[in-house]
C-alpha cells in the first residue's frame, strides 16, 4: 500500500499555551527537577530569569496540543493505532517563563515509507507573546505495517 503524501507542506491552525507557575512546578517535581528557579520567582529572578523558568523538555508540554489536528488528519491517513514514537529533536530560543503565551504551529514536513514502515515527520515552530523563538521541534512518528 503506497502511502498518502498530500499533506506533505500542509500547516494546521496555531495552538496558544499559557505557561502557569504550578504547571512547571509540578512538571519539575514529577521529573525530580529541584533547581530552585522552577519554583522560586526571587531564585529565577537572581538567575536572571523574567520570572519561573520552565527546564527546556517543558517544550513537549506547550507543543503537544498542536500536533493533534496534525496526526489526527484524515489527509495524513496515519493508523495511530500502530504508532510510535520514533525521535524528537529541538532547537531552543529564549527561555520560557511562567505567564508567557507560547503558540505553536505545526507542518508536515515529510511522509515516506522505509522498511514497511511509515515515517511520518511534522515540524513546529513556537514562538513567546513577544514573537521570539522559544523551540522549533522536529517530530519523527513511526506506523508499523503500512
Amino acid at each position: 500500500m503506497a502511502l498518502k503524501t498530500e499533506a506533505v507542506g500542509k500547516s494546521w491552525p496555531s495552538f496558544d499555551y499559557e505557561v502557569g507557575k504550578e504547571k512547571i512546578a509540578e512538571y519539575c517535581r514529577v521529573l525530580g527537577i529541584k533547581d530552585p528557579v522552577h519554583f522560586d520567582r526571587k531564585a529565577a529572578n537572581k538567575a536572571d530569569f523574567r520570572d519561573v523558568v520552565a527546564p527546556p523538555m517543558f517544550c513537549v508540554v506547550y507543543s503537544a496540543g498542536s500536533l493533534g489536528p496534525a496526526i489526527f488528519d484524515p489527509e495524513v491517513e496515519m493508523n495511530f493505532a500502530a504508532m510510535v514514537h520514533g525521535g524528537q529533536e529541538f532547537e531552543w530560543g529564549v527561555p520560557v517563563c511562567s505567564g508567557d503565551v507560547i503558540t505553536t504551529t505545526p507542518k508536515c514536513t515529510e511522509i515516506y515509507e522505509k522498511d514497511g514502515k511509515g515515517f511520518y515527520v511534522f515540524e513546529t515552530e513556537s514562538v513567546n507573546q513577544e514573537g521570539d523563538s522559544v523551540v522549533r521541534g522536529v517530530w519523527t512518528n513511526i506506523v508499523r505495517g503500512v
